[in-house]
């Protein structure tokens, strides 16, 4: 029993690991952040972040294979959206970037 819970924790530190990396790109990292603001397409993207088309899918197609980014058809057009869990790291992600990492909640 403790050898499978040592597997889970190891893998698990492992996803977290690839996670890191992947996030450890400052393109990415951008990418993430404006896809928890909305769904957005290549040329949205390439705009804000004032890249070329190329590196953006070059980055678009590494968090879509690891899933961290959901493509779905729009006529011609692919629209990015986080997908799953993706959500929730941009969420804390969010948090962590205001000024001085507080946020005020309004009750």
């Amino acid at each position: 029993m403790a050898s499978k819970a040592a597997a889970a924790q190891a893998q698990s530190l492992s996803n977290l690991c690839e996670l890191f990396r992947l996030l450890s790109d400052r393109t990415r990292l951008q990418i993430v952040m404006l896809l928890a603001d909305g769904e957005r397409n290549v040329t949205s993207l390439c705009q804000e972040l004032k890249l070329p088309q190329p590196t953006v899918s070059h980055h678009l197609g590494l968090l879509r294979m690891n899933k961290l980014i959901a493509p779905k058809r729009s006529g011609k057009k692919v629209i990015y959206a986080l997908d799953g869990n993706a959500r929730a790291v941009a969420g804390k992600l969010k948090f962590s970037t205001t000024p001085y990492g507080v946020t005020v909640e309004e009750h």
